[in-house]
């Protein structure tokens, strides 16, 4: 008879409230909770978000300045935000690859805003994210390679360059603007005669 409530034991101390596991998960599960509450409170907030992420880019700038190494690190992180810069510009669906509705390529066509395939939240999010983890690399020698930073400078240059050079043919083939400012507008001079029909009659 004893053994049936020694195994129960053992198992409410498994599934217990208080067990190490169910503390951690409900500590991990709060600390994620605020975290992305905050982060949602940031959204509305654009200028404020990327004046601090260009702090945190002045932060790593003095930090690599004054130690006067990890240049790997920051070409793996330029590679890495020339990437986003890529996503930031493209369209959420390739025309190349499309069947369905395309981008408007006359003033008749039916205007659509530009959809991005990586969001300006996310594109923020992003490379503040990786700026602050390539901060912390810094703090590491093992991630201190030896290497003549004016190549990988140069080469990075050059890379730049063809793709964006890759990124402006394919604006100009598909005619598309990676920004976009709003609804279209049309002028009241074209406006047909029966939208005025809320105008008192004599």
């Amino acid at each position: 008879m004893e053994t049936g409530p020694t195994g129960g034991a053992l198992g409410g101390d498994d599934l217990s409230p208080s067990s190490p596991a169910a503390v951690i998960s409900r500590w991990t599960f709060e600390v994620s909770r605020r975290y992305q509450h905050l982060l949602d409170k940031t959204v509305p907030h654009v200028l404020n978000r990327w004046i601090g992420c260009l702090a945190v880019v002045l932060i790593y700038a003095v930090r690599v300045y004054f130690v006067q190494g990890f240049y790997i690190v920051t070409y793996g992180l330029g590679i890495y935000l020339l990437n986003l810069l890529m996503g930031f510009l493209s369209p959420q669906v390739d025309p190349e690859m499309e069947d369905g509705p395309s981008l408007p390529v006359s003033g008749s066509d039916e205007f659509r805003p530009f959809v991005r395939r990586l969001p300006e939240f996310k594109f923020w999010y992003s490379i503040t994210k990786a700026f602050c983890i390539a901060f912390v690399m810094t703090f590491f020698s093992v991630f201190d390679v030896p290497v003549f930073w004016p190549i990988l400078l140069f080469y990075w240059i050059m890379l730049f360059i063809l793709t964006m050079r890759k990124q402006i043919l394919h604006m100009i083939k598909y005619k598309y603007v990676p920004f976009s400012f709003g609804k279209q507008r049309y002028d009241s001079k074209k406006a047909s005669p029966t939208e005025n029909t809320n105008l008192p009659r004599d």
